[in-house]
């Protein structure tokens, strides 16, 4: 093999998706709970996704931003309108839209005060893996092999109000948070944390940063989880699912954090007009009317079978998570990745996470018949191990 060491793979090559179904080289056909881990939002192959990327393959794969073009424009408003009103930055995935973040708000800490450059991030978090990203990430099995990271970081217990007052002082510029925690093994964060970093974040003049790479882009039922809580952040970064399955990241600023001028920060590919054009097609999507209503409806049934798969199975210690974003986690007695297996066995693809977790993230096109056959092959999992 050619390819650097860097991932433990489940032994399949895929080569065809269909809606929420992949087919391997062997002709092997799996329910993907996956989404590419939480990508696909429209599932594979969507005919909208396929027109848009012929149709712009055909006029113009890339320009850089020294000049305008058209899908970046129309995807920049589109993410303004159905935001905060903020102005976009355009990138290439989760880990650069968090690296822009970490340097808008150095740059806005610096110009009230020098000293003004403290980030501060959860614990458990996760950021990405870029050395600024990966110091904000509050997990040090990601951080140790890749010290000295950078200075002027710090970090608090998730979900913990006293322990985040703690740490906030006037040399703080920013606070990072998912407002659901995704490699950590699908950990909501309460509307009441959430609501104190926001009231600190205004008292201390100290940008708020949600990071909603994972669990944006109608993953929730809402097209960002922050409108699930009603806390608005100062900066949002967003990937994954806004490409649904071409790479783009974007940064969304409010007025106080729209600070960077040329010459601050750039990007080659990012805002490239066949990611815009893919991403103006997934927005329409999932904005067009009773889509995320549906995700939502989609949601509870799935997290109401595995509650009763839960009563049922004492391996089962807690099943959690927002609209088709859930994690299941299990006793220590069961491994989350001999779970995985199982369920790959038996053609059902899912994602293990942190706390022995598994996720199911499935596109937010599956349908009902799909999740009873996703949660039909984890119960035979079950039975099984």
């Amino acid at each position: 093999m050619f390819l650097m060491n860097t991932y433990s793979r489940f032994p399949a090559t895929l080569v065809y998706g269909k809606g929420s179904w992949v087919y391997d080289n062997s002709g092997k056909v799996y329910l993907d709970f996956t989404s590419g881990i939480a990508v696909n939002v429209l599932g594979h192959s969507h005919p909208k996704l396929i027109e848009a990327i012929r149709d712009q393959a055909g006029k113009l794969i890339h320009c850089s931003n020294l000049y305008w073009n058209i899908p970046q424009m129309e995807l920049a408003e589109l993410l303004s309108k159905n935001t905060f009103g903020g102005k976009v930055f355009f990138a290439n995935t989760g880990t650069e839209a968090n690296e822009a973040a970490i340097k808008i708000a150095r740059k806005y800490g610096k110009r009230k005060n020098e000293k003004k450059i403290k980030i501060l991030s959860a614990r458990n978090s996760f950021h990405g893996r870029t050395l600024g990203s990966l110091t904000a990430t509050g997990q040090p099995k990601y951080q140790k092999p890749f010290e000295p990271l950078v200075p002027g970081f710090d970090y608090f217990e998730f979900n913990n109000v006293k322990d985040l007052r703690e740490k906030v002082s006037d040399e703080v510029c920013a606070i990072f948070l998912e407002p659901i925690q995704g490699e950590s093994g699908i950990i909501p964060a309460t509307k009441e944390f959430l609501k104190e970093a926001r009231r600190l974040c205004d008292e201390y003049d100290i940008l708020l940063v949600f990071d909603e790479v994972q669990c944006g882009m109608g993953r929730t039922g809402k097209l960002f989880a922050y409108q699930k809580y009603g806390v608005i952040p100062d900066i949002l970064t967003v990937a994954k699912g806004l490409g649904g399955g071409i790479p783009i990241g974007a940064v969304v600023v409010n007025e106080k954090a729209n600070v960077l001028e040329p010459g601050d920060h750039g990007t080659t590919f990012g805002g490239n007009p066949l990611a815009c054009r893919v991403g103006v097609t997934v927005m329409k999507e999932l904005t067009k009317e009773g889509f995320l209503d549906e995700v939502e409806k989609k949601g509870k049934y799935l997290l109401e079978k595995l509650s009763r798969m839960k009563e049922k199975f004492g391996v089962m210690r807690d099943v959690r998570g927002m609209g088709l974003m859930i994690g299941i986690q299990f006793s220590e007695e069961l491994e989350n990745r001999n779970i995985a297996m199982k369920c790959f066995e038996k053609g059902l693809l899912v994602v293990p996470a942190g706390n022995n977790t598994i996720r199911f993230l499935p596109p937010l096109t599956v349908e009902y018949g799909e999740i009873d056959i996703a949660l039909r092959i984890l119960e035979e999992a079950l039975q099984e191990i």
